[in-house]
């Protein structure tokens, strides 16, 4: 059964209760699922992530955890939930969604727990962007974007789901403590256009590690055009394989447990 081998808290800061899941030891890493739920192919990465030596913590913000992805269910989730709920923002350029706050608050609590010299935060598509924001949290030293989908105004010139203030903290963080940020996308997903990677690009010079697919990469037969790069559409090897490989190798090396994933 999905998250049966999970142990299962809430957790309150602020105005915001969410269910906690978590698995394994090790420094911790926040892995922040995509729409339209805590499914079944998260759940499947967060296990490959615990079985490499980390402490995986997979809050549960919208959907219902433990379900089977499916078209259907990521329209519903988007247009009749998510988009209008206060805790997101999910329009325009130059904000973060208040449920970051959340966020840091859970981040700084896995750290004081599982130790290590920070945590590790993965966003994926509506949430891509989160990872970058929660940046203001000094234990977080590991950020992976997983095909960052907003602001969804403003995408094709660049518009990325961070304040100006929460940038400049990550770029000084960046320099200060010899930082980088992971950011993934398939080249043909409208939601990450070009234009938002080279935002990253000019917004953090040498400090953005880009990996972008070809849709030949993705898994085929999934129903849905290539975007989710390490859940719908990650394949069994080739390139789209070796993406979920560097983020492993990316989190290990960051968060001290070392730069190889074991074999």
């Amino acid at each position: 059964m999905p998250l049966s081998d999970y142990s299962l808290t809430d957790f309150t800061a602020g105005p915001y209760t969410r269910p906690v899941y978590r698995r394994g030891s090790g420094p911790a890493v926040i892995v922040i699922h995509e729409v339209p739920a805590l499914h079944t192919l998260v759940i499947e990465f967060a296990d490959r992530l615990a079985a490499s030596g980390m402490t995986v913590i997979c809050p549960s913000l919208f959907g219902t955890p433990g379900s089977v992805p499916t078209k259907a269910a990521a329209v519903k989730q988007l247009f009749l939930n998510i988009c209008i709920r206060r805790e997101f923002s999910a329009w325009s350029d130059g904000r973060s969604s208040p449920i970051v706050d959340w966020l840091r608050a859970l981040a700084k609590q896995a750290h004081a727990e599982c130790g290590g010299p920070g945590v590790g935060a993965v966003g994926m598509c509506f949430t891509g962007g989160f990872a970058l924001a929660m940046m203001t949290e000094p234990s977080v030293i590991a950020p992976v974007l997983s095909q960052p989908s907003l602001p969804i105004r403003g995408a094709k010139t660049g518009g990325i789901d961070a304040t100006p203030a929460e940038i400049a903290c990550a770029r000084a963080r960046f320099e200060k403590d010899d930082l980088s940020l992971l950011a993934l996308r398939y080249r043909s997903d409208a939601l990450v256009p070009d234009a938002r990677f080279r935002r990253y690009e000019r917004e953090f010079p040498g400090r953005v590690e880009t990996i972008e697919l070809a849709d030949e990469h993705a898994r085929s037969g999934t129903g849905m055009a290539p975007h989710s790069v390490l859940t719908v559409h990650l394949p069994d090897d080739g390139p789209g394989k070796a993406a979920e490989t560097r983020v492993i190798g990316f989190l290990r090396q960051r968060l001290g447990i070392g730069d190889a994933v074991p074999s």
